[in-house]
């Protein structure tokens, strides 16, 4: 629970300040946590639309009922290859097996594969590379 409690002790000093990133070194252990930001659900009225030049981040929407949603079975950093000069183990599009490598999460120094429980096709890839995930938030849509 120590771990755990850094980490809680970092966010409060992260809100406090208004902080949108932060990296400790404590110890051997190195905490970087990066503020996401905050969604907003988007309104269509036929008059308003997001400014040219603006990308509005989809992180919140929900997943259609025809997709099965592969979630964090942990909380950790989020790495979609197994080191940085090598491919992603999956993209959107690519068509995916049952027990296959779709990610792994970094926590306590500990790389955890991410392994498929679906057949299909990955069709969204929500967090970004070396993003922190929490337990139970949403990696993979994937359409059987």
């Amino acid at each position: 629970m120590e771990e755990r409690e850094t980490l809680e002790e970092l966010l409060g000093i992260m809100r406090e300040h208004d902080l949108d990133r932060i990296k400790v070194k404590a110890g051997d252990a190195v905490y970087e946590l990066v503020r996401r930001q905050a969604q907003s659900p988007a309104t269509f009225n036929g008059s308003a639309a997001a400014p040219q030049g603006t990308e509005t981040p989809a992180r919140s929407s929900a997943a259609p009922a025809n997709v099965k949603r592969v979630l964090a079975p942990l909380t950790g950093v989020f790495y979609r290859q197994p080191s940085p000069d090598v491919d992603p183990f999956v993209s959107e599009g690519d068509r995916v097996d049952i027990g296959q490598v779709l990610c792994v999460l970094e926590a306590m120094k500990l790389f955890n594969e991410i392994q498929s429980d679906y057949a299909g096709t990955i069709v969204r890839v929500i967090p970004g590379n070396g993003e922190l995930v929490s337990q139970g938030e949403e990696l993979f849509w994937i359409q059987p």
